[in-house]
């Protein structure tokens, strides 16, 4: 039977910089000499890593948190987020006077024309700050929505609409997903498709959006960068990403 590996993006492939170390290219490409299966499980938009898909020459990928799979260049599995409850959204972060920035698989709109916590946030992502376009939602399937607000205001947003889930991934924005999306679902789609069992499936992962993932496959491995919480969800801890944590993962494992 096969085994396959799921990679985080942003603190498991790439470092803090949002370089990808030399010896996780050379780490991915050994695992495939060695008849490994590779994919990427991200809350990234499938727009936001086309060039790091080509560089590591991977074509089946989870993106938005599991809402869209994609295997082998086919998408197999959506999930958007309810129009209605968009239109919720739309009005209490209005009157809340936080902005959101809608996104699909091709590219991603705000509801602001200038704001200091689009501009810090997406920008550490690498990402220009997003062209406003307040009925984008409206016209198109949408697969993440981003709320621009600081941590103390979680707890309302949940209270509020219990139709999405929440995780923060900076300090000034949270990811909106359908309530009960993770990328463990993502995961489960893909492997059904290949007909893999969850005991041959690995991930690596750093961030919250990574728990489920890494407590849903057969082994989860936490990066040395990694969140307390991350590391404890994990059945392993690899070295940070700037000191080869993808290479020393999968060598402790053996798959390299």
């Amino acid at each position: 039977m096969g085994k396959i590996v799921f990679f985080d993006i942003d603190g498991t492939l790439l470092d803090s910089d949002k370089q990808l170390p030399q010896t996780t290219k050379k780490a991915l490409q050994q695992l495939k000499e060695n008849g490994v299966f590779v994919a990427i499980a991200t809350g990234r938009a499938p727009f936001m890593f086309d060039k790091l898909r080509q560089e590591l020459d991977i074509d089946s990928f989870i993106s938005f948190n599991g809402q869209y799979v994609v295997f082998e260049n086919e998408v197999i599995y959506k999930n958007s987020l309810p129009a209605a409850e968009i239109d919720r959204l739309v009005e209490y972060a209005n009157k809340k006077e936080h902005a959101l920035v809608f996104l699909n698989e091709k590219e991603m709109k705000s509801s602001a024309l200038e704001n200091k916590f689009i501009e810090e946030s997406i920008g550490s992502l690498k990402f220009p700050y997003p062209d406003k376009d307040i009925h984008f939602y409206k016209e198109q399937e949408i697969y993440q929505a981003l709320v621009f607000a600081e941590e103390h205001e979680d707890k309302e947003y949940e209270r509020n609409f219990p139709n999405f889930r929440f995780i923060r991934w900076h300090q000034f924005s949270t990811d909106v997903l359908p309530a009960g999306g993770s990328k463990a679902e993502g995961i489960k789609m893909m492997i059904d498709r290949l007909g893999f069992e969850m005991k041959d499936v690995y991930a690596f992962g750093d961030g919250l959006n990574d728990i489920e993932m890494l407590k849903t496959v057969g082994t989860g491995i936490a990066m040395g960068n990694a969140l307390d919480e991350v590391k404890l969800a994990a059945d392993n801890t690899t070295t940070s990403v700037e000191s080869n944590g993808i290479w020393n993962g999968l060598k402790s494992l053996a798959l390299i």
